[in-house]
């Protein structure tokens, strides 16, 4: 499947904007004109501060179901598109200070842990195993890291705009692969994924237009579609 990275090259193509230098500070710092601007608070979608539904996500407690040749790419796939967001985010974090993208790089942990899990129960090649930050086994997967850090080490804008991107790509990568399984283990594990993407959406968001005085705007989703998860 090649959803990821048709989506976000377009994306990049289209919507990349350097920005000259890099913005300091971090989210409850001040915005791009010399505004003190205070960020959202840490309990509102950072992976921080409230409790997951991943964190008490157990697929051993639903019984073991044929595998299609959909579900197990869709599997494997997941398992990297979650590695990818965690390593562009702990890399932004080292770039930026931003605190937004170290707390959910910790959430991303949980996502791809609750991946792991269904490719241990069904047996599968972790395509994710031995792999250190930035290092991938699907080549467009490793291609697409380097240009999202590439663009998010740009401005602290930038870096929050790739965030934002990912989980626009994860949520509409997950509405395709649910399309597609009818196990229920898989969609009970895609389906807390699409939450855990919403929600991280929502905090990228809020941080670009409470300390920078950016409206995002989507580079993937429908307006529509951004609007029923951002809210406004």
């Amino acid at each position: 499947m090649k959803r990821l990275s048709a989506l976000i090259v377009m994306a990049l193509a289209l919507g990349a904007v350097v920005v000259g230098g890099c913005i300091t500070g971090t989210e409850t710092g001040t915005t791009e004109t010399g505004t003190p601007s205070q960020g959202p608070p840490e309990d509102r979608g950072y992976g921080q501060g409230v409790a997951s539904p991943m964190d008490t996500l157990d697929v051993s407690t639903l019984p073991a179901e044929n595998l299609s040749p959909d579900e197990i790419d869709g599997i494997l796939y997941m398992r990297e598109e979650e590695k990818l967001a965690g390593d562009v985010y702990l890399t932004l974090y080292n770039a930026t200070g931003l605190r937004v993208f170290e707390n959910i790089a910790r959430s991303e942990q949980t996502h791809m842990d609750a991946v792991l899990n269904l490719i241990e129960k069904y047996n599968l090649t972790d395509p994710a195993e031995d792999k250190g930050i930035g290092e991938f086994t699907n080549p467009e997967i490793q291609a697409l890291y380097d240009q999202l850090v590439s663009r998010g080490e740009t401005s602290n804008i930038e870096a929050l705009k790739v965030g934002a991107l990912i989980e626009e790509v994860d949520i509409k990568d997950l509405e395709e692969w649910l399309s597609k399984t009818d196990n229920e283990d898989i969609k009970l594990v895609f389906e807390s994924l699409m939450a855990g993407s919403e929600n991280h959406l929502r905090a990228f968001t809020r941080v670009l237009v409470n300390s920078y005085g950016v409206e995002y705007s989507p580079q993937v989703l429908s307006e529509g579609e951004y609007r029923s998860i951002a809210g406004g």
